[in-house]
């Protein structure tokens, strides 16, 4: 059993989040997916490896996909922070969401939100991406159901209404 080592120094994260801007007292070593998680309570954002390995986390940071396990909450002073609870508007799905609701691309759904937040930030750069497009802006995004063909044709059924958010 180890000694317990010094408490991990607070301070205060002033953040956007979701559009709307956030302070928070936080531990200088908290991650991302730990502050979205425990501290704002948007438990959309999944806690996969880690590692930054799967995905699962991935959440946009001034509109770019970032794994959030590895990304320290601090880093994001004075940044805007995306995550799937973003996409939704007045309870409506967004467009990712209704696409992947329709055309079956989540099965087990712990993957979804990261593949769709790594598809919007896609989306934002390139509105009418090819398939290999997507496969690159998705793969560092793990899904252990699919064969990620009804992924794929989800993402590419969004571009169809890439203007309806």
């Amino acid at each position: 059993m180890h000694a317990p080592g010094p408490e991990a120094k607070k301070r205060l994260l002033r953040l956007r989040v979701n559009g709307r801007w956030r302070e928070d007292a936080v531990s200088e070593t908290a991650l991302l997916v730990d502050y979205l998680r425990e501290v704002a309570h948007l438990t959309g954002t999944k806690t996969g490896c880690d590692g930054g390995e799967c995905g699962a986390c991935t959440v946009l940071v001034d509109g770019e996909a970032v794994p959030s396990c590895i990304t320290l909450a601090v880093r994001c002073e004075g940044r805007s922070v995306e995550t799937i609870e973003a996409l939704a508007t007045q309870g409506r799905l967004g467009r990712l969401q209704r696409a992947f609701h329709e055309k079956l691309g989540a099965q087990c759904g712990f993957c979804t939100p990261g593949m769709i937040m790594a598809a919007e930030a896609l989306l934002r750069h390139n509105p009418q991406p090819t398939d290999d497009e997507i496969r690159a802006a998705l793969s560092g995004n793990l899904c252990r159901c699919t064969g990620y063909v009804k992924i794929i044709e989800s993402v590419k059924a969004a571009t169809e209404t890439v203007h309806d958010r």
